[in-house]
């Protein structure tokens, strides 16, 4: 077994690190108390290949395997998850039922601009009464010669409302099937169609950052071009989505516990108490120890996961689990950390209280923890 990154996958880290250290860091304080998106960096990163990692050349993609992806979402989140958020849902929510899933002339329409970072796409599941139940959406389309008329609303939906948006995916019941379950179809739908309407969600206590919007359809009109893939194949292309995007969730975890451990690391050295360092103490040096050891497992877990699916092997039990561990790894890691910090840990000028507050939504996106364990235990055999 080899257990080593390949090189280019090692140039990722270290790349997307440097960049992270350099450009995110010095603003990601401020851009999470002003609950400010930025543009500016977003482009940055699309100026360094995060966006459209796993895509191929053909639509301007970067063509890597799943896993250097995984490393820069890793990489980004061990600085700061907001823009995280924006690197995990742009690729495998927004680029990646384009790309899996759509026809040639959707990829070509849109794949190339989102894969350079000029713009931002959606994925819209989620609705106000449909979260964990995905199968219960109340949006609707109907034919209507051989457009369809979309009605609804969708809430939670990351990179929809910025100025970089350029539309979203969404998945909407288009009629009932033979069993008596609602069918299910996604379409394409652009801003600035007639009807739609994104609006930004404010007051969040994490991921104050990055973009979260509600969507509005009031009789949207999407041309049979912007069905994508086929009708009916709505919730097999969601469900196959989500196992992807669980692994970039995971990747949030894994890089957030990688920074608040640490930022406690080096606080704990430098700081002293009873003439020394705190790391010197038993009880701390061995939340530290526990750190590490669980970041090592939730690393080997993860990057399995990745293996798997880059060979094109079953993956979707391991991508359950490499969530759930990963998510719920960076809760007890920011936890110790913020504990290790003292009452500097509770100060926003100290970024473990920026890792404590953006975990959480860790274990409700991409399937809640209870989600994931449902799914690990049917795989099993329960």
């Amino acid at each position: 077994m080899d257990f080593d990154l390949n090189r280019e996958q090692e140039m990722i880290r270290k790349e997307v690190r440097h960049f992270a250290e350099k450009e995110i860091a010095p603003v990601a304080i401020e851009l999470d108390e002003k609950e400010s998106f930025s543009p500016q960096l977003t482009r940055k990163m699309g100026e360094i290949g995060l966006f459209g990692m796993f895509v191929s050349e053909a639509y301007e993609g970067q063509q890597m395997d799943y896993l250097a992806y995984i490393i820069a979402v890793e990489e980004i989140a061990r600085v700061d998850g907001s823009q995280a958020a924006t690197i995990a849902a742009g690729n495998s929510l927004g680029i990646g039922p384009i790309y899996y899933f759509g026809t040639e002339e959707q990829k070509r329409k849109y794949l190339p601009a989102l894969c350079r970072g000029e713009g931002l796409w959606g994925f819209g599941l989620t609705e106000p009464t449909a979260g964990s139940d995905a199968g219960g959406s109340k949006t609707t389309a109907i034919r209507d010669g051989s457009d369809w008329i979309l009605n609804g609303s969708k809430i939670f939906i990351t990179n929809a409302a910025c100025e970089m948006s350029m539309g979203v995916t969404v998945q909407a019941v288009t009629g009932t099937r033979d069993s008596g379950r609602p069918e299910y179809t996604c379409f394409l739908v652009e801003h600035g169609t007639p009807g739609f309407k994104a609006v930004q969600m404010h007051q969040k206590m994490m991921w104050r950052a990055s973009d979260t919007a509600e969507l509005y359809f009031d009789d949207v009109r999407i041309p049979a071009a912007n069905v994508l893939g086929n009708i009916g194949d709505g919730f097999h292309q969601m469900l196959q989505t989500l196992d992807g995007g669980r692994l970039s969730i995971g990747a949030m975890g894994l890089g957030g516990a990688q920074g608040a451990y640490e930022a406690a690391l080096k606080y704990a050295n430098s700081r002293e108490q009873f003439g020394q360092p705190i790391s010197k103490f038993q009880a701390v040096a061995f939340k530290l120890a526990d750190c590490a050891l669980e970041i090592e497992c939730g690393r080997n877990l993860l990057y399995k996961a990745c293996w798997l699916r880059d060979q094109k092997r079953p993956f979707a039990k391991e991508a359950a689990m490499g969530k759930l561990y990963c998510s719920e790894l960076m809760g007890r890691v920011a936890n110790h950390a913020v504990q290790i910090h003292g009452g500097y840990g509770l100060m926003k000028e100290y970024n473990v209280e920026r890792f404590y507050r953006d975990q959480k939504l860790l274990d409700i996106g991409e399937g809640t923890s209870e989600v994931q364990r449902l799914v690990i235990s049917r795989y099993i055999g329960c």
